[in-house]
């Protein structure tokens, strides 16, 4: 099963990459499990200095954008 994390403070971008990442899970049908994160500390020990960040099976994999949706899906095949 994948972990995919979502950093950020919970602002409109945080929640829009959410919804990204969550479509592209369902629209793969693959086991994830879907973190929000949002204590600072643990988003600056990602690595994350600009909000939102994704983080598939523990590596970054975005930083401060949200990337395509399709970027996304392919994100994902790739660490299944």
């Amino acid at each position: 099963m994948l972990t995919i994390k979502v950093l950020g403070p919970g602002c409109a971008n945080c929640k829009k990459l959410e919804e990204v990442v969550r479509t592209a899970v369902a629209s793969l049908q693959v086991e994830a499990q879907i973190v929000k994160v949002t204590d600072m500390q643990e988003i600056i020990a990602c690595d994350v200095l600009k909000t939102p960040g994704l983080l598939i099976n523990e590596k970054l994999v975005s930083s401060g954008r949200i990337p395509a949706p399709e970027t996304v899906v392919e994100w994902i095949r790739a660490a299944v």
